[in-house]
């Protein structure tokens, strides 16, 4: 399993500032599919004491609609602490179903108008792993995984399997 943590290349605005996803070798009948892990809950009043004028893109609109999903895209975001409790607890339980598991800083300042991933409902082929439904995770804070198996190829009917 290869892990990259990107370091940032400058101060971050935020500690709460890094992505991170795992590519599992097989998944659904899916092969090497990407997960996006992120935060899928946080207190409110957290919400309330972010300056968001420092971290969105368009000021004075951190309180606009439109503003809304990429707060939360923040949000969802772990802090360098959590962050590596992920990687370490992916590597313990995980290591040989997982190709690879990638971190990095979200840039700041962030978009207006972004879809964040807890606002997104589940479908036909994108849904989420509720990593607190797993009896062994106890990270101290709620972690969800989003993946698309459309973007994936499938295992069967693939070119190797073709007659």
């Amino acid at each position: 399993m290869d892990i990259t943590l990107i370091a940032p290349d400058r101060p971050l605005p935020i500690d709460r500032a890094y992505a991170l996803s795992m590519t599992i070798k097989s998944f659904k009948g899916r092969r090497d599919v990407e997960v996006h892990l992120f935060r899928s809950a946080w207190d409110p009043e957290e919400e309330e004491a972010v300056d968001w004028d420092k971290l969105l893109a368009a000021q004075n609109m951190s309180e606009a609609p439109e503003a809304s999903g990429s707060r939360h895209v923040v949000l969802e975001a772990l802090t360098v602490e959590e962050r590596d409790k992920a990687v370490a607890y992916l590597k313990e339980h995980y290591a040989s179903r997982l190709s690879g598991v990638f971190s990095a800083p979200i840039p700041f300042p962030v978009p207006i108008g972004l879809v964040a991933l807890s606002d997104l409902t589940e479908g036909k082929s994108i849904g989420f792993i509720h990593f607190e439904r797993i009896p062994h995770f106890n990270l101290g804070f709620a972690l969800r995984g989003f993946y698309d198996l459309a973007q994936h190829a499938p295992i069967v009917g693939t070119e190797s399997n073709a007659g």
